[in-house]
């Protein structure tokens, strides 16, 4: 288990992370997330001992990193799949780490087979694309099958199907029993490999809760009601009596209406009592991308605005009409068309 109790670190001025504690258990992925600049990557070289605290301890297993007994025969990390001399082979790489931690040849090519390097363990790891850096990366994490286990980022550069078999390997060794600790920014890996999360916003915790209680605490569900499209006096209709039983609707850009504060079954009475066909009535729950984007926007540090292309515009010839702004663009949830097929 990883406990972090008070932890704080600060650069001059500036307080990269503040009065920090959390626990990391074992026998579940624990997904770290937080914006930019939160003090993230911070807190997890505090952890591994390559950053002194300003004030508070972090222990694994009740023991600082550097006091642990051949650590790396306890704790796994991949904090920068660069760090590696691009002129050693792959498994030269992971030979001179199992050297150093006394682990024996033979584990270096059980882990080059576990995560797919097998055939290239000859080759030079500056030849390596990002995927195969990432995954020489968690090989040397996973050289001496630690307990506790610290991945920054562990999908960078991966393609579908090694994003796919990283999903499988956290819960895998979490499923043993190991403790299994994932910075990320992709939200919907998060959702689909953490069980509890800890969010930190500029050094200082936000939250400490399972993947379900975070989208819960920090979303609204909504109802998805869609009356016929050829009847639009009904959906006004079917508006004026869901506000008038205590909803709150509001139009969808594709014509359909989102309702808060009504259960499905009462939305589906009022409808029923006013005689409006109802061609969807569905459940909505948001998504961890949303929940997570609902806590952290006050601790963004930085924000884009938008491109006013001073100087830019060419202007219009006589008598040339300004183009038609597309319906929904720049509204939430609106993607760009895909361009046209050539020559189809």
């Amino acid at each position: 288990m990883i406990e972090a109790v008070g932890l704080t670190k600060r650069y001059g001025d500036k307080t990269a992370v503040y009065n920090l504690s959390f626990q990391v258990r074992p026998g579940a992925v624990t997904g770290f997330l937080g914006p930019n600049g939160s003090g993230k990557s911070t807190t997890m070289r505090m952890i591994l001992g390559l950053d002194n605290p300003t004030a508070g301890h972090v222990t694994i297993g009740g023991h600082p990193y550097r006091r642990l007994p051949n650590a790396a025969r306890h704790v796994g990390a991949l904090l920068d799949a660069k760090a590696v001399h691009g002129g050693r082979a792959a498994r030269n790489h992971l030979l001179s780490l199992a050297q150093l931690s006394g682990i024996p040849a033979r584990r270096v090519d059980e882990v080059l087979g576990v995560v797919g390097l097998q055939d290239v363990a000859k080759r030079r790891s500056k030849g390596f694309s990002l995927g195969m850096g990432q995954r020489l990366g968690i090989a040397a994490a996973l050289l001496g099958d630690p307990q506790v286990l610290l991945f920054d980022e562990p999908v960078n550069g991966l393609d579908p199907e090694g994003i796919h078999w990283v999903r499988n390997l956290m819960k895998a060794l979490a499923a043993e029993g190991r403790t299994v600790f994932v910075s990320s920014h992709l939200m919907s890996e998060m959702a689909l490999t953490a069980d509890h999360l800890i969010v930190i916003g500029r050094g200082q915790l936000m939250a400490d809760m399972s993947v379900t209680d975070f989208i819960s605490a920090n979303s609204a569900d909504f109802a998805r009601v869609r009356t016929p499209d050829t009847e639009p006096q009904l959906r006004e209709k079917l508006t004026s009596a869901l506000t008038e039983a205590g909803g709150h609707v509001l139009p969808e850009q594709d014509g359909a209406l989102r309702v808060t504060g009504l259960a499905l079954p009462r939305i589906s009475d009022i409808a029923h009592d006013t005689d409006v066909r109802l061609w969807e009535l569905s459940p909505h729950q948001a998504s961890l991308e949303e929940a997570y984007m609902r806590m952290t926007q006050g601790a963004v540090d930085y924000r884009s605005t938008a491109d006013q292309k001073a100087g830019l515009q060419q202007p219009l010839p006589p008598g040339a009409q300004p183009p038609m702004p597309v319906p929904g663009q720049g509204q939430p949830g609106w993607y760009a068309p895909p361009p046209p097929q050539q020559g189809g």
